[in-house]
């Protein structure tokens, strides 16, 4: 794995604020990268609790499946609406401001 694109996915992931969700090819295209399935992995392997991973999904809106009831939880408690288990990208989507 290339470490040093894993580490801005990483910093991809922390940079989405409490309140907001990013998708997993949000985070792969903000890193420079056009896999959003490796985004996936480096959250499987290197993430913890400190780096926001409850705030990525799917590009439908849906949770992790394995993941599905703590990502809700944690996504409700911030504030995030959560409707027949999916967020509304519309409202939720993280969009930073260009550089």
């Amino acid at each position: 794995m290339d470490m040093e694109l894993a580490a801005r996915m990483l910093d991809q992931v922390a940079s989405v604020p409490p309140g907001f969700v990013a998708t997993y090819g949000d985070i792969a295209a903000r890193a420079g990268s056009r896999s959003p399935r490796l985004v996936g992995r480096v959250l499987s392997e290197m993430s913890d609790d400190t780096t926001g991973w409850h705030r990525i999904l799917r590009a439908d809106g849906t949770p992790a499946e394995h993941l599905r009831t703590e990502q809700i939880g944690r996504l409700v408690a911030e504030g995030v609406q959560v409707t027949r288990g999916r967020v509304d990208l519309g409202r939720f989507r993280w969009r930073p401001e260009p550089a």
